[in-house]
């Protein structure tokens, strides 16, 4: 995120990362990268270096509902994600637990702090095209992914849409003016414009999901977002980072963020994506946009870089949808 969370300073993490994990900050600099979760590099005065990420548990719904549920849920992914690593997946990069043996470390019952430590890698934009031979180490990473096997207490992904609700609600009430900021309006008539594109879209959503159910495919465990965005460059390869979407589903689920030609996969699992799973999964994954942006701003936003980018990035998804 571009803005610090409100009531959160740099006094506040520090506080939090000598209290939890015993550091004692000699440096600390916030990161504005990512969307959704707030971040910050951080160097002992031990020297050693660590990234930090502070999670709003009412702002992660691929986690949970509630603030409860996403902390029960967070903290079952990034287990996940350590068990993985320890079972001999070295491009996962897990969390580091906390004395306690915490990997998420729960504030005050809103937000969440996970530590993990340095990598020296370089990273991506979620739109950087990957060569032909960069997307193929990226297939043999989700290979092994797909072929371990899963660890206790792996989080089971689910086809259906995210804040489906969100999105019902906002064709529902696109005659009727929105509050909440200055692209409130400006979202809603994006809805009202594009409306029968996106029933269309969720029209399909349901159908391949169902078609997906009377497969009865074998789950696996798949990462939920292996874009660039989730890729560092290191000196031995590719990392994947941001384990909070991990969970037992199809192959397709990160097929479909992968695209291009998947024949390695194929020739290493000797598994021949399904063009409707890889299908349910595009539309999917705008429709997971969708209700995102959709949620914000029909919530309390103000006119900064974040809700420019979220109102971008609404644009993008409606006009895809409309194409």
């Amino acid at each position: 995120m571009e803005y610090r969370p409100a009531g959160f300073d740099d006094a506040d993490v520090r506080s939090a990362l000598s209290s939890w994990h015993g550091i004692d900050v000699r440096e600390l600099h916030y990161r504005a990268v990512g969307f959704g979760d707030y971040h910050w590099a951080a160097t002992g005065t031990d020297g050693r270096r660590w990234f930090v990420k502070l999670s709003d548990l009412t702002d992660k719904p691929q986690c949970g509902a509630t603030a409860t549920a996403a902390l029960d849920g967070y903290r079952a992914a990034l287990q996940t994600a350590a068990a993985l690593r320890a079972d001999g997946l070295g491009f996962v990069v897990a969390a580091e637990p906390s004395p306690d043996k915490e990997l998420v470390v729960d504030l005050d019952g809103r937000w969440a702090l996970t530590v993990f430590a340095h990598v020296d890698a370089s990273s991506h934009d979620f739109h950087t095209e990957l060569s032909p031979a960069a997307r193929d180490e990226v297939l043999t990473l989700l290979a092994r992914l797909h072929t371990a096997t899963p660890p206790a207490g792996t989080p089971v992904h689910t086809p259906d849409v995210p804040d489906r609700a969100v999105i019902d609600a906002a064709l529902a009430g696109q005659e009727v003016s929105w509050t909440g900021g200055p692209y409130s309006e400006p979202a809603r008539q994006a809805v009202v414009t594009h409306a029968g594109a996106i029933r269309e879209y969720l029209a399909d959503a349901d159908a391949l999901a169902h078609r997906l159910d009377l497969a009865g495919r074998t789950a696996v465990v798949t990462h939920g977002e292996p874009h660039p965005g989730n890729l560092l460059g290191s000196d031995d390869g590719f990392l994947l980072i941001d384990w909070d979407t991990v969970g037992l589903g199809v192959p397709e689920r990160d097929l479909a963020v992968a695209a291009g030609d998947l024949s390695a996969y194929t020739a290493i699992t000797g598994v021949e994506p399904d063009p409707h799973a890889l299908e349910l999964y595009r539309v999917r994954w705008l429709l997971a946009d969708l209700g995102e942006f959709l949620r914000w701003f029909r919530s309390a936003h103000r006119d900064d870089a974040d809700s420019r980018t979220a109102w971008e990035g609404l644009l993008q998804t409606v006009a895809e949808m409309g194409g």
